[in-house]
């Protein structure tokens, strides 16, 4: 039977293919994508700078911390077990967003309205739970007012086949960044930063908007410090878990490019995918963690794939790791 959904994803597809002149290939021979890393970006901040403050500033503290998931390469084919594990582990445990570090899906529409549809129904579920009185009683709420705090970035597995159309149309934008409210008095925010890495590449036109500053809003508003706490979330690893592990990297100028950015942000954490192998590193104060696939198919067997952070009030940070449990019946 064909959905309505589906029928929209086959047009979005077929269009995109049309415009494409023709598919990237890697030097392995591996096909990478019909939108490349340039149009993504220009089309990702294009809706970034329209929908600016939508949804993006969260309220930090209730209690003495909050919470953040990350979680990286789930691969969702027909199996959503260990995509449903993250998200209502995040939900049971309040933490207050969910950061995905791309190759979310295995490029087919199929797996994609799966995606979409259980980040709806988990979208109703945090609806019920943090939204309880409007959504019981309150007969003009819409479950599309609910900014549902899941924000993931794109992988190379997401753009395969044309496979953009497919993730943009759930998650629009692929360059972005998101605000935590920390203290009014004196005003402070928590900065989390969102890069697009699935080409393997910043790509000219991502380092000219870091450079020109486009996520750094709250850095030179005033002569104070504004920002306490930056983390940053890509596919590309920077560092490879052993020297004959085989996994792309950033071009070497990139790298420096974004470990003198990562200093001048003073970040505190660096979030990695792709490899699909644990990795932990230290260079200057920020920490670089590379995670290893959340996915069942990469790791049958129970483990800890996820991370969690704990901020707390006083400026401190702490990390731990999340076992998932979830295996295919």
């Amino acid at each position: 039977m064909v959905t309505m959904k589906t029928t929209h994803y086959i047009l979005l597809g077929a269009v995109l293919l049309l415009l494409s002149a023709c598919d990237k290939v890697s030097p392995i021979g591996v096909l990478v994508s019909g939108t490349g890393v340039e149009d993504r970006v220009k089309m990702s901040n294009a809706y970034y700078q329209g929908h600016k403050g939508d949804g993006t500033m969260l309220s930090g503290y209730e209690g003495d911390e909050y919470t953040f998931l990350v979680g990286a390469d789930s691969h969702l084919t027909t199996d959503d077990g260990r995509m449903r594990e993250m998200l209502q582990i995040a939900l049971d445990n309040n933490d207050l967003l969910m950061a995905h570090l791309g190759d979310i899906a295995d490029t087919k529409a199929e797996y994609y309205i799966i995606l979409e549809d259980l980040i709806d129904e988990y979208r109703e579920k945090y609806a019920k739970k943090y939204y309880a009185e409007q959504y019981l009683n309150d007969e003009n709420f819409s479950l599309d007012k609910v900014r549902y705090p899941f924000f993931p970035v794109v992988g190379n597995h997401d753009i395969t086949h044309n496979g953009w159309a497919l993730w943009s149309n759930i998650f629009h934008s692929s360059f972005y960044d998101v605000y935590v409210l920390v203290n009014l008095d004196p005003p402070q925010l928590d900065h989390f930063i969102f890069l697009d890495s699935a080409s393997g590449t910043l790509g000219r036109e991502q380092v000219k908007l870091l450079e020109q500053g486009v996520l750094n809003d709250y850095y030179h508003d005033t002569g104070e410090k504004i920002i306490r706490h930056t983390f940053v979330f890509s596919h590309t690893n920077i560092f490879r878990p052993r020297s004959v592990e085989f996994a792309s990297t950033f071009p070497r100028e990139e790298m420096f490019f974004l470990l003198n950015k990562f200093n001048e942000w003073e970040t505190d954490m660096v979030f990695l995918g792709h490899v699909h192998k644990w990795d932990y590193q230290k260079v200057g104060d920020t920490e670089y963690l590379t995670l290893d696939s959340m996915s069942e198919a990469n790791n049958p067997k129970p483990g800890d794939y996820l991370i969690r952070v704990h901020v707390k009030k006083n400026g401190t940070i702490r990390w731990e790791k999340v076992r998932m449990n979830y295996t295919k019946k």
